[in-house]
């Protein structure tokens, strides 16, 4: 055994160091103590990852030339696609992970993480988590529109969010997305619930999913009214599957459907290729009674994004746009700095998105600012996501049966009490169609 394999005194000191970190908390701030983190991480993986290895030598990087953590190199997300870029040895893999295929059904990104490694990823996520989505409670409602890991079991977004339910969810938390697409019959029932009972609840997954379910609300003119304290996040970007959706009239949306006001909508970004997600700070702030503060993704104790020139690889200014470059030290197995096909720009402690960019970074064209300044509305991100894949698939061929299907006593009953309550109703609630069976109990159709 060398100094710097997985089971050396290096890397199991090195991992409790960065759990020590993540405990902590979000707010604790120790730049040299990241630094110092970020250079033994940079170390282990120079001797463990061939993959980039070859691409520091070929920048004539060594570990011995790294003082500080803005010197370690990132590598381009488009290696990972690639390839399989590893620090550690396959077979000690307890976790593995595909990312979409948005750029290339073809080329997907292949993540693997040892057992310490998945539990600062998951450790350092419950974390983030806590602080700006769940700052004022400890437990809700949590309906995830995402398919379960058993549907999808690669999907790094579906596994992220089990550990989300099971870390702060009740047992009423569930799963959305099947097969056959959005399960309505069950969202609705627990918007419904969570209406008459006054509780809250948090709706949380794919940004599309939302979009298709926004869609459907408006094809039936019907609004939910959900109780102050219930919470929308949203993730992994849009690519306009549902209809063009600015992020603007997306938090409308949210609004005019759900009555959840922008304060308690968090947009996350993650990727499949870096550990930890990154969500917006309006959330806390608003917990914490603070004024409402510019939206943006605060940095963490043991992450820093910075956005840097596409063609010379350098910082640009705080405020102008470039190429988004996550250091993460829960990406342990992998590599710390990876250099990300997003575009955004930082702000004082942290970041934001403005959208993702065409093409790899390192095969932008001349004329990158046309492309970069085209892209100033765009959403965060884009995804094709198990999840988007499941709804486009099957939303038209859904939606037409929902539409068609009859709806249930419940249903029935609350949407009398919507219309006496003064609201416009042209049609009963979208359900699933029905089937063998549905004629006793809550199938049957009045």
């Amino acid at each position: 055994m060398s100094g710097y394999d997985l089971d050396s005194e290096f890397v199991k000191t090195l991992d409790a160091e960065i759990m020590a970190l993540i405990t902590e908390g979000v707010d604790a701030r120790d730049e040299e103590r990241f630094a110092d983190l970020a250079r033994r991480e940079f170390t282990f993986q120079y001797h463990n990852n061939p993959v980039y290895r070859k691409f520091c030598a070929e920048r004539g990087i060594t570990s011995h030339h790294v003082k500080d953590w803005t010197e370690i190199p990132p590598l381009p997300v488009r290696y990972f696609k690639e390839q399989v870029v590893s620090s550690i040895p396959l077979e000690r893999a307890v976790l593995h992970q595909q990312s979409s295929g948005t750029t290339d059904p073809h080329r997907r990104s292949r993540i693997y993480r040892d057992e310490r490694c998945t539990e600062l990823v998951f450790a350092a996520n419950r974390a983030a988590t806590k602080a700006y989505l769940f700052p004022d409670v400890d437990r809700m409602p949590i309906l995830l529109f995402v398919p379960s890991p058993e549907i999808a079991p690669f999907m790094g977004m579906a596994i992220g969010l089990t550990v989300m339910k099971d870390s702060f969810g009740t047992e009423e938390s569930c799963y959305l997305i099947g097969p056959e697409g959005l399960d309505s019959r069950t969202l609705y029932r627990a918007l419904f619930l969570a209406e008459e009972h006054g509780r809250p609840v948090a709706l949380v997954g794919a940004t599309s999913g939302f979009i298709f379910f926004f869609n459907q609300l408006a094809q039936q003119n019907l609004r939910f009214r959900l109780p102050a304290g219930s919470r929308i996040a949203d993730g992994g970007g849009y690519m306009g599957t549902f209809g063009e959706c600015s992020r603007e009239e997306y938090l409308a949306k949210c609004w005019e459907y759900l009555q959840v006001p922008p304060e308690y909508c968090v947009n996350t970004l993650g990727m499949t290729e870096c550990g930890q997600n990154y969500l917006d700070n309006v959330l806390r702030a608003k917990a914490a009674g603070r004024p409402a503060p510019v939206r943006y993704k605060p940095n963490l104790p043991w992450a820093r994004t910075i956005a840097v020139d596409p063609e010379t690889g350098a910082r640009v200014p705080r405020g102008e746009r470039g190429w988004l470059c996550h250091y993460d030290l829960t990406n342990r197995a992998g590599v710390i700095a990876v250099l990300t096909d997003n575009v955004g720009y930082e702000v004082e402690d942290g970041f934001e998105i403005i959208g993702r960019a065409k093409g790899a970074p390192s095969e932008l064209p001349a004329g990158h600012e046309q492309a970069m300044a085209a892209m100033a509305g765009a959403l965060p991100g884009s995804c094709a996501s198990t999840a988007d894949q499941m709804l486009a698939s099957h939303c038209q061929e859904v939606a037409e049966r929902m539409l068609a299907a009859g709806a249930p006593r419940f249903i029935v009953d609350m949407v009398a009490r919507k219309i006496r309550a003064g609201e416009k109703i042209h049609h009963p609630f979208p359900m699933r169609p029905r089937r063998p069976g549905d004629e006793a109990g809550e199938g049957k159709k009045d």
